[in-house]
């Protein structure tokens, strides 16, 4: 049989695709439980790291674009999860700042990459395999 590069079963960015969309929605009622979406839990999670980013770098974090992240974040200041604001060094420069009650939610969301790790069927071998391979199509 002659390869077809154009049939689904063929392409590398087909299963990549789905199983990100797999491991989202797995992540859905436990995201649910803390009243976070996905996106904004990886934004958090950034926050509950560095307590304080510039939104350039936040976006190259999470591999987000200003169009997606200023109505995330926009959502976010909303909720009083974080704080945005310009950086007295330089006005141009907007901060993004993780609020007291931010900072409280990250105790209820410590349990979940435990709880995620249990639904994936992985070995700590294999996560950690496939951690490296994704990270190096990330980095290319």
């Amino acid at each position: 049989m002659e390869y077809d590069p154009l049939k689904l079963e063929n392409q590398l960015c087909f299963p990549l695709y789905a199983a990100a969309r797999e491991v989202v929605k797995k992540y859905k009622p436990y995201l649910d439980e803390i009243g976070l979406t996905y996106t904004q839990y990886i934004t958090m999670m950034v926050l509950w790291e560095k307590k304080a980013v510039n939104v350039k770098s936040l976006g190259e974090c999470l591999y987000l674009d200003s169009g997606t992240l200023t109505p995330l974040l926009k959502k976010l200041e909303s909720i009083g999860l974080v704080s945005r604001l310009r950086s007295e060094e330089d006005e141009r420069n907007l901060m993004v700042k993780i609020t007291q009650k931010g900072e409280a939610l990250k105790e209820q969301a410590e349990t979940i990459p435990q709880r995620m790790a249990s639904c994936l069927d992985l070995s700590g071998e294999e996560a950690a395999s496939l951690y490296t391979l994704l990270h190096k199509i990330l980095k290319r």
